[in-house]
């Protein structure tokens, strides 16, 4: 397969590096020779230097035998021309771009990407993912990650184990028999940013980020046993107006009738966009490191501050200067990899990565046939993916004790008809389940052939 990634910065090198590592091949496109080279440095892939949208470069770049292009540059309308240009001139049956301006997706213009008119097959939009996956957070208080699997029957729960967790130095396997009732799995857990894949003899120790999948209406009763019994966000404050801050407004104002949200935003003609846009939501015009506007957005009784300015820095200290000033829980916006290890210790409780989220996105619009989703956890960790066992796979007719699983693999869950069951060494997985497991990066080449399938695209 041929796949031609139109951008060359944070989120094409990840996608470009994603497919390469599944022997696609890809061609990435940057007008920045600097990006480019990086790129041609660090993966196995093609690379050009040219602009995204011109016939000639996408025709260089061999669009009329690629099965994909990813336009994720910079320029919507750049992306949007480029899968113009590649479905009208070279016929690639799969177009995906990223599109960050919301005028382009207002509902009245619906039909404005059809096949009759500018035929895209998938449009993202960071800024709507990002407020999505911040929003889901909301439903999980103490959590810092949330994804409904298996049609939402269970949940893949991120969780901080604090020093009051109350099972802290306990081998993984006591678990079951401390909460026989409790319906879960331990996948991974990142320990001073290094990942482990857990075993049986594993522990946890307090700091640690601990990745479970968990049956959906059990997922109180496991929070406590993590140590955490956060109550639901009441009043939110956003920091920064922009497309994240009013998405996520939006939704609250929809999807959560119990929560009461204010906007701070430094730009006067941002903030009066915003309170005209949005019905329900208070804004307030000013500098989230100033004090006074903190106290007048009523920071000490917010519940949750969540800082998604377009600046990592304003961010971490908007967040670190409102738990000061008395919010009880810091949700934060950082693209760079940089800060990392310093935001646990200083109190950010929760860190949203807008370009993991985004290649998470593609990769589930990109990967079909027996793999029905693929979510991204961790930095370069790990996968959790549903796929449903064929006739072929060796997964099949046996206890999972006996299938001799690949290191870095850990079948979690499986849906069965209409019923979820936790996966245990004894379980007999059957021909048309589904099933849910988390793969190491290293693994997931492994999890293909388990299942003989391949990864399909379209």
């Amino acid at each position: 397969m041929k796949a031609i990634i139109c951008g060359g910065g944070q989120v094409g090198s990840s996608i470009a590096r994603e497919l390469a590592a599944e022997r696609v091949d890809v061609t990435v496109i940057d007008q920045n020779p600097e990006l480019i080279r990086r790129i041609r440095d660090t993966l196995d892939v093609t690379t050009m230097v040219g602009f995204a949208s011109h016939p000639d470069v996408l025709e260089a770049a061999g669009a009329r035998d690629a099965e994909m292009i990813v336009a994720v540059t910079f320029a919507d309308e750049v992306n949007m021309i480029a899968c113009q240009i590649a479905h009208s001139l070279f016929n690639v049956p799969m177009k995906i771009a990223r599109v960050r301006s919301q005028a382009y997706r207002n509902p009245i213009w619906s039909d404005l990407f059809s096949r009759d008119h500018m035929p895209i097959d998938a449009i993202i939009s960071p800024e709507i993912e990002v407020a999505r996956a911040i929003g889901r957070r909301f439903t999980v208080p103490g959590s810092f990650e949330m994804i409904p699997l298996a049609n939402n029957r269970l949940r893949l729960i991120g969780v901080r184990c604090e020093d009051n967790c109350p099972i802290l130095n306990t081998p993984l396997r006591q678990l079951t028999t401390l909460f026989p009732d409790l319906r879960l799995s331990i996948i991974g857990i990142i320990r001073d940013g290094t990942p482990i894949v857990p075993s049986g003899d594993d522990h946890l120790e307090a700091g640690d980020e601990v990745y479970i999948i968990i049956d959906a209406e059990h997922v109180p009763r496991a929070m406590a046993a993590f140590g955490h019994d956060e109550k639901e966000a009441r009043r939110v404050i956003i920091i920064g107006g922009g497309n994240i801050g009013q998405s996520l407004a939006a939704d609250i104002e929809d999807q959560f009738s119990g929560i009461s949200a204010r906007i701070i935003e430094l730009n006067q003609e941002r903030a009066e966009e915003a309170a005209h846009v949005l019905g329900k939501t208070g804004v307030i015009h000013g500098d989230a490191l100033d004090p006074e506007i903190l106290n007048e957005a009523s920071i000490s009784k917010a519940s949750t501050v969540v800082a998604v300015t377009n600046d990592d820095e304003v961010n971490i200290l908007a967040s670190l200067l409102a738990k000061r000033y008395g919010a009880e829980r810091a949700v934060t916006l950082v693209n760079s990899n940089t800060y990392n290890p310093l935001l646990a210790p200083l109190g950010i409780d929760v860190v949203v990565n807008p370009r993991v989220i985004t290649v998470s996105t593609i990769l589930q619009i990109v990967r079909r046939g027996r793999i029905r989703s693929v979510h991204s956890i961790g930095e370069n960790f790990g996968e959790v993916i549903e796929a449903e066992a064929r006739d072929t796979s060796s997964l099949v007719g046996k206890p999972i004790k006996d299938t001799k699983l690949p290191g870095g693999v850990i079948v979690a869950a499986i849906r069965r008809d209409e019923d979820v069951l936790m996966a245990t060494k004894d379980t007999v997985i059957n021909v048309g389940d589904r099933v849910i497991l988390f793969a190491t990066k290293d693994a997931v080449r492994k999890v293909e052939k388990m299942f003989a399938v391949s990864f399909e695209f379209f």
